[in-house]
């Protein structure tokens, strides 16, 4: 009688071996995300704060007030102004304390061409720190 062979051959055996395929994906996925999020990190702004120790409490900054109204209109410390007459008094700001403020307010519909006119002005007085008013958004 043929019955065939009696002996069983052996079926696949488990693997006992890590699959390394996953954790090479994984680690190539941090690679990437690491190189493209580093120089993001690297740019950061730069603030240049105050120290405690050498400012007193009631130091106020010096700063001149510089407006620019719907028309084209120039006013220092709420005055109106020619260009020219900006020019002088910030001038002698500068020449009084050159670490003055320009605070600079300016109308939505000012031109950007005449906002930087008005900070040529500032920067040739020898006022370089400029700061840019804005007024917070209501909901």
């Amino acid at each position: 009688m043929a019955f065939g062979r009696l002996e069983r051959t052996p079926g696949p055996q488990p693997m006992s071996d890590i699959n390394m395929t996953p954790l090479v994906d994984v680690m190539l996925v941090l690679v990437v995300i690491f190189i493209i999020t580093a120089p993001l990190l690297a740019s950061s702004i730069k603030l240049d704060l105050p120290g405690t120790d050498a400012a007193k409490p009631n130091d106020a900054p010096l700063f001149v007030s510089v407006a620019l109204d719907a028309k084209g209109q120039l006013f220092l410390n709420e005055k109106p102004v020619t260009a020219a007459e900006l020019a002088q008094q910030l001038a002698d700001s500068g020449r009084r304390n050159p670490e003055t403020e320009v605070q600079l307010r300016a109308d939505q519909t000012v031109p950007y061409g005449r906002i930087v006119e008005v900070m040529g002005a500032a920067q040739k007085a020898g006022l370089n720190r400029i700061g840019f008013v804005a007024e917070p958004r209501t909901p």
